[in-house]
């Protein structure tokens, strides 16, 4: 009968597929620094020719990159979700910015949902830590700091959703965001309301995942976004109406 030996696993595709996983699951993320050689096959308790042998592997299939007297990275598994000629369409229209709040209010609203239901307690431990970051922050008055950790505290509700899918395509969009594609976050915090009442937004967000109320969180995500979306309809309208008072001025000057 055609039965042959069954081999155990090689130990280097072990390796492999426990950093495929933490790639996966966004727990490695791009561009982060993978530990030395030696600090992995301790960590894994495997030979160090197993490790070499797994990140070769994941070299091959584009997972990992070695930069000479660096080390070794993961690569950037994500790019970019749009060619360049469509973020440059997106950034030359407005209509854009809208469907991109649109779109964020649902995924988010339904990521908050998922994580207020399945977030494990580390997960909801590092989302308090990001949102006591943002509070302490807030009396700095550092629009910067504040936007990043805005960034933060959403990917991190996405992470805690636990939908790789989802991860992997929102942290491609807050690329995007970061680069002032869709709008310029600093903005948003220029005016002390309105950085007052962001914070708390996020804090009732937090609140309902701490407390793990599925619906409250979905609600507190929307209202959030909301916000955000008449906040830069109030912008736009302003610098419209400066561009019409700076038109008029020019155009009575001209005239007297």
């Amino acid at each position: 009968m055609p039965f042959q030996k069954i081999n155990a696993e090689k130990l280097s595709s072990s390796v492999a597929k426990q950093i495929e996983l933490l790639i996966l699951r966004g727990i490695l993320r791009p561009g982060e620094r993978l530990p030395s050689e030696r600090d992995l096959s301790e960590r894994l308790g495997v030979s160090r020719p197993s490790v070499r042998e797994a990140v070769a592997d994941l070299t091959e299939k584009g997972l990992l990159e070695t930069r000479a007297s660096a080390g070794i990275f993961v690569a950037d598994v994500l790019g970019s979700a749009f060619s360049p000629a469509l973020v440059r369409l997106f950034g030359a229209h407005n209509e854009a910015v809208f469907d991109y709040i649109a779109f964020r209010r649902d995924m988010e609203g339904l990521a908050a949902e998922r994580a207020a239901r399945m977030a494990s307690d580390t997960d909801l431990k590092v989302i308090q830590t990001i949102f006591d970051k943002m509070e302490a922050a807030h009396p700095k008055r550092n629009p910067t700091e504040e936007a990043r950790l805005d960034a933060e505290f959403h990917l991190s509700i996405i992470e805690a959703s636990h939908n790789v899918i989802m991860l992997h395509m929102m942290r491609s969009m807050f690329d995007l965001l970061r680069e002032g594609v869709f709008y310029n976050r600093s903005v948003m915090f220029k005016q002390r309301t309105n950085r007052a009442q962001l914070l708390d937004q996020h804090r009732a967000i937090n609140d309902a995942l701490q407390t793990r109320d599925p619906e409250a969180a979905r609600a507190a995500v929307t209202r959030h976004l909301d916000y955000v979306e008449e906040a830069l309809l109030d912008q736009q309208k302003f610098e419209h109406n400066e561009e019409v008072a700076k038109l008029r001025f020019k155009h009575e000057q001209a005239r007297g």
